[in-house]
């Protein structure tokens, strides 16, 4: 009852602080909440690819700002190159709020259901219905903006499966536009219903990311004014039409509007528009409901988390629970920037994957037409390439009644389709990517204590991706040379021959592990020897990992440079061989011992950094600066290049996370060494430790999983320079060494690093 009485104290005392903004957050004035450290614009530019529409931790739901389409006088065009955001923080032409997103991600899907105020005359070309805007502010579950076309104030809100946006208008003519037309997704098709004069219903089709074909699902909405317009009506695109036929048309190609029919309509660009006769300063408040179950979820999802509820409760209901999820973490010294930088971190930690299920448990089930109930929740976007290096190890020490959620989900995807995810998508293998990802993820989570769930279907759902001829395995299509060969061979110029064998490596290792605490020592056995078949790769002409081509010799002419800025590379997949060498973090001394022993690997892996080799937003080699601190009197150079990125790459600015955020991943990097140490090795439970960012750093933890009720971090760091580890005493006690365990971590209660 304590929790409760507090959780809507706290929602009233935003809701008046939001009432003095005149119903927006503030942001960099006094930050009484930990959601006032967040800045939802970091990583909104530089191809960061997050964004600043409102959404709720782990939440469906998300109202994102679409600005990129319709006007030259935007710098990215979603139809002109290669894009995969709804908003670029240095475009100028808004266009609607997308409905459902992606953040961090690499690849164009989703964004569609695009609401859109207007006044005047009723135009529904949104080339010419968009406006520019001023005034953004953005907030944890909030956004807003001024459009300037219309002088209309937009603001969006959302629930964990729904939405909600508010138009303050001008006095006149004014109309609220949903184009069902447009989006980020290369898919096509959608159908609108009217329900009443409020209301429309209907469904789009999505799919397709990184242009898998078939990787295609469906989208449905309930969307709902609060106000009877004065007319209603849909619009479609018309198919260009020649000769005589053209000439009877006068639609021919262009938007036409059904002013006077009101049953389904369907098309490829099709809409509804909604128009009013506004006063001066009146507010219409929109709501939008989804699922991807049905349209009657969708519904069901509206009235039951928005009944009795407005904007305002709405918004000060998501600040409740952004505030609440972010102060797991606590952090004490640093400076306001730091502390900036490290929430919005969190906060985008806390976007995916989400939720996939319906109010009533229901959801999709993985590659089937299904509908099955959950009685937990049901997670989607695994982008396990990313997150299986540092993603599901924050959550697991942080959020871990989260994590043991999602690894039931992928669990019940195995039984439901025959596999673990890859790269999961709203119920759909993309296939993105390589590798066998959920493989270190949950062993990973096993080794760290989180064992409520079914261990033996988890094991043979491992040992049937590692096993299976490459001709019916779908995570591991050239398993067979791997398994023959102990590597895999380019086959052809580009097929990234080198980075599937090295992810299959460390799947291998962890999977071992696992094997091992479960009594097969045989299968223990087995995959540790193949984990390491990296050392076949190992050219010491080059003193780097090289393609080798089927009949054993290595491939050439060889530039171990060749990929960079994302031009293709023979064997290596988005990089080049220097951003692919070093990853080898289950055994760093076996590949120091091939490159001539500890000075050489230490030297070689210092050049890689200053001269500049080095890749930020690459993830395979986002924890080479952590293996410094596995040989004895070079742990200093860990903390030096930490501390250096950090305050090079992760910053307070739209650019400040140094490519895509990948679901997490990046800011997943930020976090754990802000804080101090890092997981290097996927399915290791160890941690690299590092200097910490703050004075004081206050992990809470479950009591349902963990032990102690926290975890304290201190340090007695006096500014912003770069300072180096001292000592370490955990309780009370110095501890040698410069790696911990996660057992020795979550039991450690008070961790003191004394830094010089």
């Amino acid at each position: 009852m304590k929790r409760i009485l507090l959780t809507y104290t706290l929602a009233f005392s935003l809701l008046s602080v939001c009432a003095e903004e005149g119903g927006s957050p503030p942001f960099n004035e006094k930050k009484d909440l930990l959601i006032d450290y967040v800045d939802p614009f970091i990583g909104t530019t530089n191809f960061g690819t997050t964004n600043p529409g409102a959404v709720c931790p782990n939440g469906m739901m998300s109202v994102v700002p679409f600005n990129v389409m319709g006007s030259s006088d935007n710098k990215y065009d979603k139809d002109a190159r290669w894009w995969s955001t709804p908003y670029e923080h240095t475009n100028c032409f808004f266009t609607g709020y997308a409905h459902v997103n992606l953040s961090g991600v690499g690849c164009p899907e989703l964004g569609s259901l695009l609401l859109m105020p207007t006044t005047g005359e009723l135009n529904v070309d949104y080339k010419e219905y968009g406006s520019k805007y001023k005034d953004e502010q953005a907030s944890p579950g909030y956004y807003s903006n001024y459009l300037t076309k219309y002088n209309v104030k937009t603001e969006a809100s959302a629930t964990p499966r729904t939405g909600i946006t508010r138009f303050t208008f001008p006095k006149g003519k004014s109309h609220v536009l949903l184009n069902l037309g447009e989006g980020l997704t290369n898919e096509t098709g959608a159908m609108l219903r009217r329900v009443n004069d409020c209301e429309v219903e209907g469904m789009k089709l999505l799919g397709t990311f990184c242009y898998n074909p078939q990787a295609v699902f469906p989208i449905y909405f309930v969307m709902r004014v609060n106000k009877v317009p004065a007319a209603t009506g849909y619009w479609k695109k018309q198919r260009p039409m020649t000769g005589v036929e053209a000439q009877w048309d006068s639609d021919n190609g262009k938007y036409k509007l059904y002013t006077k029919y009101g049953k389904e309509i369907a098309g490829d660009d099709v809409g509804a528009y909604f128009s009013f006769d506004t006063e001066e300063g009146e507010q219409i408040e929109v709501r939008m409901g989804v699922s991807f179950v049905s349209i009657e979820n969708a519904r069901l999802n509206l009235d039951k988390e928005q009944v009795g509820k407005n904007f305002e409760t709405v918004h000060a209901d998501a600040r409740v629970k952004w505030n609440d999820d972010l102060s797991r973490i606590t952090v004490k010294g640093g400076t306001d920037d730091q502390k900036t930088v490290f929430y919005t971190a969190l906060y985008h930690l806390l976007i995916h994957p989400n939720i996939l299920q319906d109010v009533n448990g229901e959801y999709p089930a993985m590659e089937s037409d299904k509908i099955l109930t959950t009685k937990g929740d049901r997670y989607t976007v695994f982008s396990l390439w990313d997150t299986y290096r540092n993603v599901h190890q924050l959550l697991t020490l942080v959020y871990p009644e989260r994590q043991i959620e999602m690894v039931r989900t992928m669990l019940d995807m195995y039984r439901e389709h025959g596999w673990l995810p890859k790269w999961e998508l709203y119920g759909r293998e993309t296939l993105t990517m390589e590798g066998d990802p959920s493989i270190p993820v949950i062993v990973d989570t096993w080794m760290k204590g989180l064992r409520d769930f079914d261990v033996d279907l988890a094991y043979e759902a491992m040992y049937k991706s590692a096993t299976l001829p490459g001709a019916e395995n779908l995570m591991r299509p050239d398993n067979d040379d791997y398994m023959e060969k102990g590597y895999v061979p380019l086959r052809e110029q580009y097929d990234n021959s080198v980075s599937h064998a090295l992810e299959y490596y460390i799947a291998d290792f962890a999977l071992s592990r696992f094997a091992d605490a479960l009594g097969k020592k045989k299968d223990a056995e087995m995959f540790y020897k193949r984990s390491l078949g990296y050392r076949h790769y190992y050219s010491k002409e080059f003193g780097t990992l090289r393609p080798i081509l089927p009949d054993g010799t290595f491939y050439s002419p060889f530039d171990p440079k060749q990929g960079e800025n994302f031009e293709p590379s023979p064997g290596f997949h988005e990089g080049n061989s220097w951003n692919y060498t070093f990853y080898v973090p289950h055994d760093v001394y076996g590949l120091a011992k091939l490159m001539g022993g500890k000075k050489a690997f230490i030297n070689k892996l210092q050049m890689v950094f200053d001269e500049g080799l080095y890749d930020p937003a690459n993830e395979p080699d986002i924890a080479y600066a952590h293996l410094f601190s596995y040989f004895k009197g070079e742990e200093w150079r860990t903390q030096k290049e930490t501390q250096r990125l950090l305050d090079k790459y992760f910053t307070t600015k739209p650019d400040g996370i140094p490519g895509n955020d990948d679901t997490g991943t990046m800011s997943a990097w930020a976090i754990f060494n802000m804080i101090g140490f890092y997981p290097d090795c996927p399915g290791l439970p160890e941690y690299t430790l590092t200097t910490p960012v703050f004075n004081k750093v206050t992990i809470r933890l479950d009591p349902k999983w963990y032990k102690e009720k926290e975890l304290v971090i201190e340090s007695n760091r006096t500014g912003t320079e770069a300072l180096y580890i001292d000592k370490v005493l955990l309780n009370g006690k110095k501890i040698n060494k410069y790696r911990i365990t996660h057992d020795e971590l979550v039991h450690g209660k008070k961790m003191l690093f004394e830094l010089k």
